[in-house]
């Protein structure tokens, strides 16, 4: 156990809180006679601001809307862009709907033909023009091509 005396450091005398209140009080009047030159010095600036101010926000909410209806009208994923968009959606969906229609009929047709005796045999009638033995099968001619026309033309 150690009992030698240390020397104490020197204790700080702090200044009393009523000096330091008195140089304000005292300096008060200076501080209000400056902050009465800043004013008159400003007061113009600050009545023209005031006055101005009501006419900047109209105008800066003004441009504001005008540009938000411009973004919103013809921006890249704006009004008209959109209704683009769904014209093009509903026409592919249409035509979506008409291949599912045809792709269902060819899958009948497919599933009647690889199990129906009957759907066959009407297929290679119709065309492969097969017949049974005793038939007579008519074909009519096809609808006549300009270019034969030209050739009985030709032959006149």
């Amino acid at each position: 156990m150690d009992l030698r005396v240390v020397q104490l450091p020197k204790i700080r005398v702090l200044p009393r809180p009523e000096t330091s209140l008195r140089t304000l009080v005292e300096r008060a009047p200076e501080a209000e006679a400056f902050a009465d030159r800043l004013m008159e010095k400003c007061r113009p600036a600050l009545t023209w601001f005031y006055a101005v101010r009501r006419k900047s926000a109209t105008v800066a909410v003004t441009v504001v809307t005008a540009w938000l209806f411009v973004h919103i009208m013809f921006g890249a994923n704006g009004m008209v862009v959109f209704r683009q968009k769904r014209a093009e959606y509903k026409n592919l969906q249409t035509e979506i709907d008409s291949l599912q229609k045809e792709n269902d009929r060819f899958n009948r047709q497919i599933g009647s033909l690889s199990s129906d005796p009957k759907a066959i045999e009407k297929e290679a009638r119709e065309k492969l023009h097969y017949m049974r033995p005793g038939e007579v099968v008519y074909v009519a001619p096809g609808p006549a091509t300009p270019q034969a026309r030209d050739t009985k033309a030709a032959q006149k």
